[in-house]
């Protein structure tokens, strides 16, 4: 496909921004990708693994004649690492970001740019529990959704050079209201790995013989629980904390929906069990028809 932008600078050269550093080489998406990246080590392996024509610790020095900036860090770091940057970018710049809560996202880094740079928060919704540069790969993104949220005075230049870098990656895009978008993730993907984080936990502080019984016989259900709860432990932290009201709300219905369930085991109510298993197994099939499993 024709180039869209000449340099694209990617802060954080985790699973998420390798992945798109090799998405954007693959499929031709731009002439130049950069890194910055706090530990060197990791810009010394990205340009070991080839996806980057340059690798730097210093953020300003990353983004220097970058057409598009894209924060792949944990979200604790924005608000540093947009003051660090905003000196740096060119005019015109475009800004966008990864993570998982959008309102803090705009929060942290819009007030921080300089007035020419354009802001358009994003959100992949794709990874795996692993970390690192070797981690990363194109084909992450594909078949995936990606959620812009734009906002009113967004430059409609700027969302569409964004929203088609994703389509070439292979993601569905899709546009929401950012305070829309962090209620439904509190319930997709922050509620389930808060609830994966607590039942790993409570494994680990079972007896030693229990515990050895418990990994043995994981392939029951409770490893599918380790590979979530494996996940990057600041990334999660930060998310929690960003995102606390839409996760506090998703986590009362949700302690009252054990509540309930508690009951119709305590008092032998096979069919209100039947029916709330009925109904959850038609949500799985549902993702399975949607490509999303």
């Amino acid at each position: 496909m024709a180039e869209i932008f000449d340099r694209v600078a990617i802060i954080g050269i985790g699973l998420i921004g390798s992945s798109i550093a090799r998405a954007l080489k693959e499929h031709g998406v731009c002439h130049e990708v950069v890194v910055g990246d706090i530990d060197p080590a990791h810009g010394r392996r990205a340009l070991e693994l080839g996806f980057c024509a340059a690798a730097h610790t210093d953020v300003a020095k990353a983004v220097a004649g970058a057409d598009l900036v894209i924060l792949c860090t944990p979200m604790s770091t924005y608000e540093s690492i947009a003051g660090a940057i905003a000196p740096a970018l060119k005019p015109r710049a475009i800004v966008t970001d990864v993570g998982s809560v959008k309102q803090a996202a705009t929060k942290s880094v819009k007030l921080r740019l300089p007035d020419h740079a354009r802001w358009i928060a994003g959100h992949p919704v794709a990874g795996t529990e692993n970390s690192g540069p070797d981690a990363g790969f194109a084909a992450l993104f594909k078949g995936r959704w990606c959620i812009l949220t734009p906002e009113a005075d967004t430059d409609p230049e700027a969302q569409e050079k964004v929203q088609a870098m994703w389509t070439a990656f292979g993601s569905n895009v899709v546009t929401m209201d950012a305070e829309h978008h962090d209620l439904v993730l509190a319930i997709t993907s922050h509620l389930p790995h808060l609830i994966a984080y607590t039942i790993v936990g409570t494994a680990t502080d079972l007896e030693t013989t229990l515990q050895s019984e418990v990994i043995k016989f994981s392939a029951g259900g409770f490893r599918d629980f380790t590979r979530i709860a494996a996940s990057d432990p600041i990334m999660w932290r930060d998310v929690f904390l960003n995102n606390r009201e839409a996760v506090l709300e998703m986590l009362q219905r949700f302690t009252e929906d054990l509540s309930h369930l508690q009951r119709a085991i305590r008092w032998g109510e096979g069919h209100k069990l039947e029916e709330l298993f009925t109904r959850t197994r038609s949500i799985r099939r549902s993702i399975i028809e949607a490509k999303q499993a």
